[in-house]
């Protein structure tokens, strides 16, 4: 297992994320409409071309995680969910905090194992909001590194 900061988003990458993106929502984010899915899907090409900071994590060269970075905030986080529970996650957010120095993120409310898994962490809520970014009914935690 490799953990990679990217430099060159090449449209194949790019589509490889979206593919572990979707396998991830799929498996966590219950909440979320069909409809919701795809809208998120099409914009998301766009978000992983525009984050700072964008590092994955390859098993025998094929990316099965990923993590996103804005300053010091975790943008996004995605395991492929064959993948989940290997510790990838975990990697990715190690090396989130000691070489890119991220002590804050905003999660969904109502994905509960990502909450869990921050928590676990050693991030806690500051703040919540009832709607996400867009307006959309999601609730919003804003978690920072105890």
């Amino acid at each position: 297992m490799k953990i990679i900061e990217v430099t060159d988003r090449t449209p194949e990458l790019i589509s490889q994320l979206v593919t572990i993106w979707e396998s991830a929502v799929r498996a966590t984010h219950h909440f979320l409409t069909e409809p919701a899915i795809q809208n998120f899907k099409a914009s998301l090409p766009e978000i992983l071309n525009s984050v700072p900071h964008l590092i994955i994590a390859e098993d025998k060269n094929i990316p099965v995680a990923f993590l996103g970075t804005a300053e010091q905030e975790i943008e996004m986080l995605f395991v492929d969910s064959n993948k989940r529970g290997q510790g990838l996650g975990k990697k990715l957010i190690t090396y989130g905090i000691d070489t890119l120095h991220v002590t804050e993120l905003t999660v969904n409310e109502q994905n509960p194992q990502a909450v869990g898994f921050y928590e676990h962490m050693g991030f806690e809520t500051f703040k919540r909001t009832p709607t996400d970014d867009l307006n959309n009914p999601y609730p919003i935690l804003y978690m920072k590194l105890k």
